[in-house]
């Protein structure tokens, strides 16, 4: 047996694992509220679960709808609490009428007979899911207190639950923000009442950021480093990939184009990115193992590509990251 003493999450810091480029994450969610005490190793299983249930998730999951499993204290257990992604719907539904209700989303029936309601505020998922991984407990379930008690003290307009498996298990504590799919990882109580700040102004919070999960990998390092740029200018810009790389291959470097906009100001950053290879463990499971080879993104440079900023020749033009 690997050491208990050891944490997946605090060997990834050492080893330089980076946080961007961590984020993929599918367009298409369900999120299914159910009690944490059921839960299963596998991301959308529950010990109490029908077995058609089951081979229903299942089912929606190879349809390409991620399905998570969320809680929240407090919350009726009589009733499920579904959200859905892109559409940005939220349905209550009882036990009896859950698999007929999951059907329809299959069949993408239409649901207006469901009494389903807008998703208002941003609705925030940080994993907690200690069977699945023990650094998911120690430091998913410290950082979700912390959040909680920043939304409660401050009535902020979020919507946080607790998440099964979220991805990348050594990153915790791990949070997905809908509809935005921005992913952090390594939150820790220091980090949370700027990060809800920044989510509820609709900006990523850097230092905690592992990209868009509607991005490639490369793309997220790219608009990682082009929010960073921006924010070392003191440019309060948006940033927008706006040129497909190509397929990344191993040991292949791309070039991303990145276009911001500040007021009247605009410009475009070229993020010239390349993979390097480091030594990690994925999940503590692999502990006793040890490090295995892994190739992760990182931004070597970034160039501004005229035309610049209004006062373009007070901004160096390249950087290395």
């Amino acid at each position: 047996m690997g050491n208990p003493k050891q944490f997946c999450a605090v060997e990834s810091v050492r080893a330089g694992d980076p946080l961007p480029g961590t984020a993929t994450h599918p367009e298409r969610n369900l999120l299914l509220s159910w009690p944490r005490r059921y839960w299963e190793r596998n991301l959308r299983h529950a010990s109490n679960m029908a077995p058609s249930l089951v081979t229903q998730l299942d089912g929606l999951a190879a349809g390409g709808r991620r399905v998570n499993l969320i809680y929240r204290r407090h919350e009726p257990e009589d009733i499920h609490r579904i959200l859905l992604f892109p559409e940005g719907l939220a349905f209550d539904v009882t036990p009896g009428q859950l698999e007929d209700f999951l059907e329809h989303v299959q069949q993408g029936s239409d649901l207006a007979s469901w009494a389903g309601h807008p998703v208002n505020n941003p609705v925030m998922l940080c994993c907690t899911h200690g069977k699945k991984d023990k650094c998911c407990a120690k430091f998913g379930y410290d950082t979700y207190r912390a959040l909680q008690g920043e939304i409660a003290q401050r009535e902020l307009p979020v919507d946080l639950w607790e998440s099964s498996h979220l991805g990348g298990c050594r990153l915790a504590a791990s949070l997905i923000t809908f509809p935005s799919r921005r992913k952090y990882g390594r939150i820790g109580r220091d980090h949370t009442r700027a990060l809800l700040e920044h989510e509820i102004r609709g900006q990523a919070y850097l230092p905690c950021y592992r990209g868009n999960g509607g991005l490639t990998p490369a793309q997220q390092c790219a608009e990682t480093a082009t929010l960073e740029w921006l924010a070392r200018h003191g440019l309060n810009a948006e940033a927008l990939v706006v040129e497909p790389v190509p397929p990344e291959q191993t040991g292949e470097d791309v070039e991303v184009r990145v276009r911001w906009t500040s007021g009247s100001d605009t410009g475009v950053l070229v993020a010239q990115c390349a993979q390097r290879e480091i030594q990690r463990v994925d999940t503590c499971a692999d502990l006793e193992e040890g490090p295995t080879s892994s190739w992760c993104w990182m931004v070597s440079a970034i160039t501004l590509e005229p035309p610049g900023v209004t006062n373009a020749s007070q901004i160096s033009c390249s950087e290395k990251n």
